[in-house]
């Protein structure tokens, strides 16, 4: 992906206020070459095209864009190595997805996003409570991501098409749990927009607190 943003990513010394929205882009930097990966590759592909549609959308509003990627058991790894090597190989997924040098990567070493990595002290730098989760694999990364977030009470969004599994009905299972126990919106980024989805946050918010008031 070509962009004229050429600025580090930078990120305040202390935490900023909350209500921010931040877009997690999880795993779509590999090689594609674990078992699986070719029933995987034309789905995820797919994916990569609504990432890249809302992804306009959210730079335009200013909205960070984060890159959770797995470090493939290479323990020495860093950004510019493991999208490198992804880029070796002719993968159109990766290629179509590549970030940008403005965007912020962390590397993770297990399932979860928040799993030992830096991810929890950077979003509340940034500001961020409202989660949007893309990626793959629907049944796996993006949703230990998703329970991870939703024990830290993130507010989330798993665009159902702009996340991919290699099983259809272990992705559609997967996604009804983050709908269901993580109170996720999960419509299309097609069908809801990040200002819509935005608006009905503060919608709920404060129903919450009229019911509450009695």
């Amino acid at each position: 992906m070509e962009s004229d943003r050429t600025d580090t990513p930078t990120a305040p010394m202390r935490d900023a206020g909350s209500g921010g929205m931040a877009m997690l882009i999880i795993d779509m930097i590999g090689c594609f070459d674990f078992p699986g990966a070719e029933r995987l590759k034309p789905k995820a592909l797919a994916a990569a095209k609504a990432i890249l549609h809302l992804r306009g959308k959210l730079e335009a509003a200013g909205v960070p864009v984060i890159y959770v990627n797995d470090n493939f058991g290479e323990w020495h790894s860093e950004k510019s190595r493991l999208v490198e090597r992804a880029l070796e190989r002719d993968n159109p997924v990766s290629r179509m997805i590549a970030p940008d040098d403005a965007d912020y990567f962390v590397i993770k070493p297990q399932f979860s996003g928040f799993y030992a990595t830096n991810l929890p002290v950077l979003l509340p730098k940034l500001g961020v409570s409202r989660l949007i989760l893309t990626g793959i694999a629907t049944d796996m990364c993006v949703l230990f991501t998703a329970a991870d977030a939703h024990m830290r009470d993130y507010a989330l969004w798993v665009p159902n098409d702009a996340v991919a599994a290699e099983h259809d009905e272990r992705g559609g299972w997967a996604l009804d749990i983050m709908r269901q126990s993580m109170g996720a919106e999960t419509a299309p980024s097609s069908e809801l927009d990040p200002e819509e989805w935005r608006r009905r946050l503060e919608a709920d918010r404060t129903a919450c607190i009229g019911g509450g008031r009695g």
